[in-house]
């Protein structure tokens, strides 16, 4: 069976960025997105620089993440192995660039949908070669089919040394570098400037783009140490993460075509290679004998790495105040009602039918707002029952839609049974039906993020039980509230109930931020919440008004007020929370 891929070849790329312009054109893209784009790599000192060229766009890969998300099957996947998409079906809800690790998607400006490179599917399906494989001039863009073995494409693989980015994400990707630079391929190993060349003029996406961290070379020499990059010289030639050579067997830095036997200064250490960056060979003698591989590798990247020329990254900040706002509604709308139906369902509460009325129709109220937020969070909000008309099961986004209108539908129920005065509301079969909806409303976005594999701190295994708990304090916190306008029986359970869930809380993000993470990525957006531009938000509202503050008054005093003033405290501290949760992830670098 056909199964299409690509292979960059960066020995032979020049650069030119005809690439770019034949896609754009082939496509009629408008100006400052880009389904395919060249990142330019500097390192050293002038006159000892050395520059870098890499083709950047979708991995049509074989296990694609944006094709499970994405809720209306805009995206999947073609029997000949393209992963193609269909404007016309997309809901613009931007799941899609949150599950891409490679950030190969974005929201086309005119359409206000996703977009993304689709091989050129309509020129494949007559017979045709992608515009960028057509219009490149060194042939530095090799496409075909990976299941033939005699196409040129599957022969590069099987001949030369090739790389693919992020392959740990399970994805398995089809775009393969020969070459590869080890600054371009993995984003953290160099950092992100303020202006690259000719970048001065804003574009949409740049001016929406979040602030930048500053590079921590130290911790890019680590994670360069740590792969399967060679930092040592071979019996042919030595490989450099910048690409170029070092003094092969009985050569010379010049790659031995100088005629100088291996005699020529440039095999003194302080010289550079014929490409203009330096070499990697090991020093001879006791000292280099003691380097480890991260000196070896810091001093690598202390050659200065740098991106001279890069796109505006499309992630930053796609799902914004929307969802997490929606995330807070709808732990509100669960625990609000989760919280007086457990009760009274193992009996620790009076069944009172104005009790659970009240409950389920405030419930009802977040439950609305969630929806709310969620249409107002997609591209295409008038397209937004397309999600439960024309459904990919795959999608967690589908699944909590379903959940969310059971849910909703179940309130309706409830209101209008207390309305009519039917004691069946508090039936404790009723409830428990009631609970069980109300609990997958509160864990489902748990496995949505779990579907985003371009955010690796949200892959924790913890997440369901953090959402839970989240909803089960909120709960807690806006039924405290109720004690103040005459439900004065639901003051000490509420108190109770947000004591204990705080402190499950507080343990849940301590195991969440601050125990060691599965990747640098994770590490890095846990990083940036405790001590950098999230660490604010964070410690004054997250974890100072949102956890000290309440369990320090719940503990002095019991009265309603107290306990009321506590929940409030609580909802702050959950949304400053939820912020920089949601947020700090999307700020770190895909691309």
């Amino acid at each position: 069976m056909t199964n299409y891929g690509f292979v960059i070849d960066n020995r032979r790329c020049i650069g030119c960025h005809a690439c770019t312009v034949a896609c754009k054109t082939e496509h009629d893209d408008p100006i400052g997105v880009n389904k395919t784009w060249v990142k330019y790599i500097e390192k050293g000192d002038y006159p000892n620089t050395n520059r870098n060229f890499s083709v950047m766009r979708c991995n049509h890969c074989d296990d694609s993440p944006c094709t499970d998300v994405c809720p209306v099957t805009a995206l999947w996947e073609r029997e000949d192995g393209i992963v193609d998409f269909d404007p016309d079906r997309c809901i613009g809800c931007k799941a899609c660039m949150q599950g891409c690790p490679y950030d190969a998607l974005y929201i086309d400006p005119e359409t206000s949908t996703a977009a993304k490179c689709n091989y050129c599917s309509h020129r494949v399906d007559s017979g045709r070669e992608p515009a960028c494989v057509t219009v490149c001039p060194e042939d530095a863009i090799i496409a075909g089919d990976m299941e033939n073995p005699n196409t040129d494409l599957s022969q590069t693989i099987a001949d030369e040394e090739v790389q693919a980015r992020k392959p740990e994400k399970g994805t398995e990707p089809k775009l393969y570098y020969v070459d590869g630079d080890e600054g371009s391929i993995t984003p953290g190993s160099t950092g992100r400037e303020e202006h690259y060349m000719w970048s001065d003029a804003p574009n949409q996406v740049e001016t929406h783009g979040a602030a930048r961290e500053d590079f921590d070379l130290q911790k890019a020499a680590e994670s360069l140490a740590e792969s399967d990059v060679s930092l040592n010289a071979s019996d042919e030639e030595s490989a450099r993460a910048d690409g170029g050579h070092a003094h092969s067997a009985g050569g010379c830095g010049c790659g031995g075509n100088c005629g100088c036997g291996g005699e020529c200064s440039c095999g003194s250490d302080d010289q550079v290679a014929s490409d203009g960056g330096y070499s990697t060979e090991a020093n001879t003698g006791a000292t280099s004998e003691k380097k480890n591989r991260t000196a070896k590798a810091y001093e690598l990247l202390n050659e200065e790495a740098r991106r001279v020329y890069d796109i505006g990254e499309s992630h930053y900040e796609s799902w914004g105040w929307e969802v997490y706002s929606y995330t807070m509604t709808k732990s509100i709308s669960a625990g609000i009602f989760l919280l007086p139906a457990l009760l009274m369902a193992f009996g620790l509460l009076e069944p009172d039918v104005t009790v659970m009325g009240v409950s389920s129709l405030l419930s009802a109220v977040f439950l609305g707002l969630t929806g709310v937020l969620l249409i107002l969070d997609l591209e295409q909000p008038t397209r937004f029952h397309w999600v439960l008309l024309r459904p990919n099961w795959n999608s967690w986004l589908v699944k909590g839609a379903y959940i969310i209108t059971a849910f909703g539908g179940f309130l309706g129920l409830m209101v209008l049974g207390w309305l009519l005065g039917a004691s069946i509301v508090v039936n404790p079969i009723v409830l428990s039906i009631g609970s069980v909806l109300a609990a997958a409303t509160a864990i489902y976005t748990a496995f949505l993020f779990s579907q985003s594999k371009g955010r690796d701190l949200w892959q924790s295994p913890a997440m369901p039980l953090h959402m839970l708990t989240q909803a089960i304090v909120a709960g807690a916190a806006a039924t405290a509230l109720l004690g103040l306008v005459g439900f004065e029986e639901l003051v000490t359970p509420s108190q109770l109930v947000l004591a204990g869930g705080l402190v499950v809380h507080l343990a849940l993000v301590a195991s969440e931020l601050f125990t060691p993470h599965q990747t640098e990525d994770a590490e890095e957006a846990a990083a940036r919440i405790v001590r950098g531009r999230f660490a604010t938000a964070f410690w004054a509202g997250g974890m100072a008004l949102g956890i000290a503050v309440p369990l320090v008054a719940l503990a002095l005093s019991a009265s309603p007020v107290v306990v009321a003033l506590a929940g409030v405290a609580t909802l702050v501290g959950l949304f400053a929370y939820e912020y920089c949760w949601i947020t700090a992830p999307q700020t770190i670098s895909l691309a």
